[in-house]
């Protein structure tokens, strides 16, 4: 500090020191009036909401009487209006200027501050620096992570000369605006990629034949929203395409990627009949379009018959399969680099594995299975223990609740498919069964009527379900070497009774397709037209081996 003794007269110093006095008074209580806009109590508060009081405190802090903040929209080169205190109906809220035009432009345009002392001299006409009559302006740019995020800047209705003191306070107050700024724009970020990926991810995934599905989606409580998504989709030609995928990074911009991924896959699908050649055009994709981009994809196709999973991995963890008998393995498909890795993947491989009836597919991306502190072999085992074979709802769910005891930092994307089988045929119960002879068909007819009788079936029931027998009892007698074995059982609510003997066969199909009463012949075929007449159904199976008859008894 200077005192400027040998320049001045007692009475000037006197002024000058009471002066320098007054001034580092007021230097105090500035610095007191910046901790107020610095208060970290400022944070709690939602982003309107912290701008709004944020420009109240400026205003008392510089002793000025209007504070305004616009924001950049990058895209469109302009600076928005947001926020405002002091202009009263002169502030309309989304009011845009140009970059470079008026006086927020020049300040966004040099990214540096500006004074004007008399606003008159100025061509700017915005009611935003003219309002209510402002005289003298100052602005700031607002900057965030090294890039311009605005503008902010205050004005006073009494003509007024800018200190270097008044702009570096600004521009600290700046630095706390960029902080609600860049929540702001994270939070809409955030919001936006969270309805745009939901968008693409169904909350019901359609009913198709042979399989039953489920999927999840469990957003990161870390990273935020990521480019994770899951997706099923028929086939013209009845194939379905499964894809699970993963594209690298977070937020908005990782979600718009996955959902130009997610559509050219549904695209390159119609046209490739192998899942490798689908991720190879999608690779290809990536590096020309998406440059810079990675993502991980798993893609399988299953045909009509549901017997087989044809499926290629680009960098995607191994999908787990369980068969039937609840064995959880995890695919050996070999497993080819991710998309937009190094130069456009060649010869990208498919690998086949057969789907049998009851088995499960289960697809997923790394959230589930990675933790902090926690070799990714421990998420894989979890996986492994916590599935089996059994409705891919319930499946989901149990894998969710097991993720929830420990909330992933990613995203995860979870999809099971079940492939369904014939239903089960029940056991048959066995209620008689003995060798026979031409001396045993009398009491295992009486048997048989007893049996029919007590399994419920009206008299002629009985009467028509013994003759049917009797003549293949019969036939078995004279045709397979004088006996035979009889098995009868109840299968559901059906009598079944079993001929089998130990003859040379004869051609079954034949007897079968005839629809007229056969002419009485030494060859024989009236006794088996004869049963079939007489009860529901009639199977034969005839070989050099012998002759199985299957009568089931008429409903």
């Amino acid at each position: 500090m200077r005192w400027g003794v040998r320049e001045c007269a007692p009475h000037r110093f006197r002024v000058y020191a009471v002066r320098v006095i007054d001034a580092a008074t007021d230097s105090d209580e500035r610095l007191r009036r910046l901790e107020a806009v610095t208060d970290a109590a400022l944070s709690r508060l939602d982003v309107d909401d912290l701008l709004a009081e944020l420009l109240d405190r400026v205003r008392e802090l510089l002793g000025v009487d209007t504070a305004v903040v616009l924001l950049l929209d990058a895209h469109a080169r302009q600076l928005v209006a947001t926020a405002a205190m002091g202009l009263g109906d002169d502030f309309e809220a989304g009011l845009r200027l140009p970059i470079g035009r008026g006086f927020a432009g020049r300040i966004a345009r040099d990214r540096r501050p500006m004074v004007i002392d008399d606003v008159a001299l100025d061509g700017d006409t915005s009611p935003l620096v003219r309002g209510r009559g402002v005289q003298s302006v100052l602005g700031v740019p607002i900057f965030g992570g090294g890039e311009l995020a605005g503008v902010l800047h205050v004005g006073t209705i009494a003509p007024r000369a800018f200190t270097p003191d008044d702009v570096r306070l600004l521009e600290m107050v700046a630095d706390r605006a960029s902080v609600a700024t860049h929540s702001r724009a994270g939070n809409v970020d955030r919001t936006t990629a969270l309805a745009l990926q939901r968008s693409l991810l169904p909350t019901a995934l359609a009913e198709v034949s042979g399989v039953e599905m489920a999927a999840r989606y469990l957003p990161g409580h870390d990273a935020g929203v990521g480019g994770d998504w899951y997706d099923v989709f028929a086939l013209p030609s009845g194939w379905l395409g499964v894809v699970v995928g993963d594209v690298s990074g977070h937020g908005l911009m990782s979600a718009v990627v996955m959902g130009r991924l997610r559509s050219a896959l549904r695209a390159y699908a119609l046209v490739c009949a192998d899942p490798a050649d689908a991720l190879q055009h999608l690779d290809a994709k990536v590096h020309h379009f998406e440059t810079g981009n990675l993502a991980t994809v798993l893609y399988a196709m299953i045909p009509p018959e549901r017997d087989r999973i044809h499926i290629s991995v680009a960098g995607h963890p191994q999908p787990v399969l369980v068969d039937p008998s609840g064995r959880a393995e995890l695919l050996t498909a070999p497993t080819d680099v991710p998309l937009g890795m190094g130069r456009p993947a060649t010869g990208r491989r498919t690998t086949v594995v057969d789907f049998a009836p009851g088995a499960l597919l289960v697809c997923y991306t790394d959230g589930l299975v990675e933790r902090r502190h926690e070799s990714i072999d421990v998420g894989l085992e979890r996986l492994r223990a916590t599935v089996w074979p059994g409705q891919p709802d319930e499946v989901c769910t149990a894998l969710m609740l097991a993720v929830g005891e420990e909330r992933p930092s990613d995203d995860t994307a979870l999809l099971a498919i079940r492939r369904l089988g014939p239903p089960a045929q029940p056991e048959p119960q066995v209620i008689l069964a003995a060798a026979f002879d031409r001396a045993g068909v009398a009491l295992l007819r009486r048997q048989i009527a007893e049996e029919a009788a007590r399994h419920g079936m009206a008299a002629d029931g009985v009467d028509d379900f013994v003759a049917a027998v009797n003549e293949v009892m019969t036939n078995a007698i004279r045709h397979g070497g004088g006996a035979g074995r009889l098995r009868l059982v109840s299968v559901a609510d059906d009598l079944v009774c079993e001929v089998r003997d130990s003859g040379a066969g004869f051609p079954a199909e034949s007897f079968l397709t005839r629809q007229e009463r056969p002419t009485p012949s030494p060859v024989g075929g009236m006794g088996l037209w004869i049963a079939q007449q007489t009860s529901h159904e009639l199977q034969i199976e005839s070989g050099p081996a012998g002759t199985l008859v299957r009568i089931t008894a008429a409903r």
